[in-house]
């Protein structure tokens, strides 16, 4: 049944599968620490459903077994691997910025992966209830239910948690999407994996903002993605430099990760690519409307900053790297009926006049 199962989700597009237990992951306690340091910001559906994270019997009860699958969205291979070393090409890291563009981070360059994946999980977890000769209950989730996935995908063998708290696979690289499926139905499960970050500290020393305050600890009010996408009022003015033309997340600990030399185009999310996506005008995105905002970004994850919380990012970047032809257009801005956005682009405004001097 298990090698039926991850033939099945092979066939589906998925660039892995493996298996765990269902019991509390080993590092419930961690969690709950990194908690209580309020390391998590404003995400507050992270501390309410903790108790659920640290114990997957509280989200499935009778849960046996977690399925846990990976999907890569990589989009290139820019490498090099000599004798001695992995690297990255030049632009791998830091592509050549276009002037006034933005740039998204790599995994929202897609149709809302949330749904891609979405339809996938529904046809795999509809499998695995039906091939089974007793009944069995199976619940899906790619990035929304009260589940340690990362730490679960570990000791399913799907890779490691690295320095920079995101999951790395030896077969993949980190340009991955994770899912998982936990079950009532009994299944072997495979063998965890090991740490192999090793004395790597290169996504320490990309953070432009200093959020990975050690191995392993991110602090996710620092951090630009949870900055420019979970935090939804005022970007502190502290980290808005830092911010570059960033507008919606941030790639820099991933991207320069070594075993990215292993990163491959996945099955699945090669036909949802929106090049549109790719450096666009930070000029053009500043005059959308609502219905402009909803339009362009339909079935994208960008939806979910809003077109407030957006155009504030947009505000940043242009502030960051804008010159004067970018004053009207920020002019404009200061009169839109969101405080939000008015007040980053005065701000932008600001910065803009200062290089003048």
């Amino acid at each position: 049944m298990k090698e039926k199962i991850r033939q099945h989700a092979l066939e589906l597009g998925f660039d892995d599968c493996r298996f765990t237990t269902a019991a509390p992951p080993a590092s419930a306690e961690q969690f709950q620490s990194w908690l209580a340091g309020k390391n998590h910001g404003e995400m507050s559906w992270l501390e309410r459903n903790a108790e659920k994270r640290v114990e997957p019997q509280k989200v499935l009860p009778d849960a046996k077994s977690i399925i846990t699958l990976v999907v890569s969205y990589a989009q290139s291979d820019k490498w090099r691997v000599t004798s001695d070393k992995i690297f990255p090409a030049p632009d791998a890291c830091h592509p050549s910025p276009v002037t006034g563009h933005g740039v998204v981070a790599r995994y929202a360059r897609f149709d809302d992966y949330h749904d891609v994946l979405g339809e996938q999980l529904k046809q795999l977890t509809a499998f695995i209830d039906s091939a089974s000769d007793r009944k069995v209950r199976s619940l899906w989730y790619v990035d929304t239910g009260p589940v340690l996935e990362r730490d679960l995908a570990q000791r399913a063998g799907i890779g490691f948690v690295g320095k920079h708290s995101n999951l790395i696979s030896r077969k993949l690289g980190n340009w991955i999407f994770l899912a998982e499926i936990l079950t009532t139905l009994e299944l072997e499960p495979d063998a965890p994996e090991k740490n192999h970050c090793g004395k790597c500290s290169r996504c320490i020393s990309a953070c432009p903002t200093n959020a990975i305050t050690a191995p392993f600890q991110l602090d996710a009010r620092k951090c630009i993605s949870y900055l420019t996408i979970e935090l939804k009022g005022s970007i502190p003015v502290e980290f808005r430099s830092a911010i570059g033309n960033r507008i919606y997340g941030c790639d820099d600990c991933l991207a320069v990760c070594p075993w990215n030399c292993f990163a491959h185009k996945g099955k699945l999310m090669k036909s949802h690519a929106r090049n549109d996506l790719d450096q666009p005008d930070l000029i053009e995105l500043l005059s959308l409307d609502e219905a402009g905002f909803k339009s362009r970004f339909a079935n994208s994850p960008i939806l979910r900053t809003k077109r407030r919380g957006f155009l504030r990012n947009v505000c940043v970047a242009l502030g960051n790297t804008g010159d004067d032809s970018a004053l009207p257009h920020l002019q404009k801005a200061v009169n839109d009926s969101e405080p939000l956005i008015a007040e980053h682009a005065r701000w932008a405004i600001s910065e803009i006049e200062s290089r003048r001097k």
